[in-house]
C-alpha cells in the first residue's frame, strides 16, 4: 500500500482561514501540510495553458483569474502526488471535519485498488450508484455532478493522467475532475461525505453566478465544439 500525504491548498496570506484549518485538522491524527495556492489575480499574465479566445468560443464565457489560480493550485498537488509516489488527500481551506473522516480515509486506503480518484465532499446532492458498502459509508458513482473540490483523494497514476490531460485549462477544476470523457477517470465518492463545507467567502474561486449560454452564442459554441471534436487532435469536449 502506498503512503498517504495530505495537502491543504491555501493562499499564504489567508491567516484566518489557515487558523481554522489548523483547528479542524489538529483534532485528528492526520499528518498534513499547507500547499501555497496560486493567486490568479497576482499573476502578471495568464498561463499559456489558458487560451482566452478558444475558451470564449468553446465555453461561451471566460474563466476568472480566481478559477485559473485554483486550477493551477490543484495541478501543484497532482505534481507532488506523482513526484512523491504517494496517495494524496487534497483539501481546500473551506472545510469542516466530520467525525468519520479518519475511519473513511483508513478504509479507503485498505481498498485502494478499487478506486483511482474519490470525492470526500460535494456541494450539490446527487443520486448515485452504490459500488461497495463499507463500514459507515458507501463507495459510489454519482449520476450527477456534485461540484466543489473541498476534499478528495487520488493515486499517483490518476494524478499523472490528470496532468497529461490538463495541458489546456478551459473549465473550472471541479468540472474537469468530473470530466470522464476527457481524462477517462471515474471520480467516485465516499457517501455520506465525511467532509462538509464551512461556507466562508472564497479566496481562490470567485465563480460568478453565470447565466446559461443561450441563443446565437450557444449555436456558435455547438458548432465550434463539433469542429474541435472532429478536427482537433485533443478535443476539449470529446463524445463518450
Amino acid at each position: 500500500m502506498l503512503a498517504l500525504q495530505v495537502f491543504v491548498i491555501s493562499l499564504e496570506r489567508s491567516a484566518e482561514r489557515r487558523k481554522r484549518v489548523s483547528e479542524q485538522l489538529n483534532k485528528t491524527r492526520i499528518q498534513w501540510q499547507f500547499l501555497n495556492a496560486v493567486d490568479g489575480y497576482a499573476l502578471s499574465r495568464m498561463p499559456d495553458s489558458y487560451k482566452k479566445i478558444k475558451v470564449n468560443i468553446l465555453q461561451g464565457y471566460q474563466l476568472t483569474p480566481g478559477e485559473i489560480g485554483c486550477f493551477l493550485s490543484h495541478i501543484k498537488a497532482w505534481e507532488l502526488c506523482v513526484v512523491n509516489d504517494a496517495i494524496t488527500l487534497v483539501f481546500e481551506d473551506d472545510f469542516l471535519v466530520g467525525e468519520k473522516l479518519e475511519a473513511v480515509i483508513g478504509d479507503l486506503l485498505t481498498i485502494s485498488p478499487n478506486w483511482s480518484l474519490v470525492r470526500l465532499s460535494g456541494i450539490n446532492q446527487t443520486n448515485h450508484q452504490t459500488l461497495m458498502k463499507r463500514p459507515g459509508y458507501e463507495l459510489v458513482k454519482n449520476s450527477g455532478e456534485p461540484c466543489g473540490t473541498a476534499a478528495y483523494m487520488l493515486h499517483p497514476a490518476a494524478a499523472k493522467t490528470l496532468l497529461k490531460n490538463a495541458v489546456d485549462i478551459y473549465e473550472p477544476v471541479d468540472h474537469y475532475l468530473e470530466h470522464y470523457t476527457k481524462h477517462g477517470i471515474h471520480f467516485l465518492a465516499a457517501k455520506p461525505y465525511p467532509v462538509s463545507l464551512a461556507h466562508t467567502k472564497s479566496t481562490i474561486i470567485d465563480r460568478p453566478g453565470r447565466k446559461p449560454v443561450k441563443g446565437i452564442r450557444k449555436t456558435v459554441r455547438s458548432i465550434a465544439r463539433f469542429m474541435d471534436r472532429h478536427l482537433g487532435c485533443s478535443p476539449w469536449f470529446p463524445k463518450s
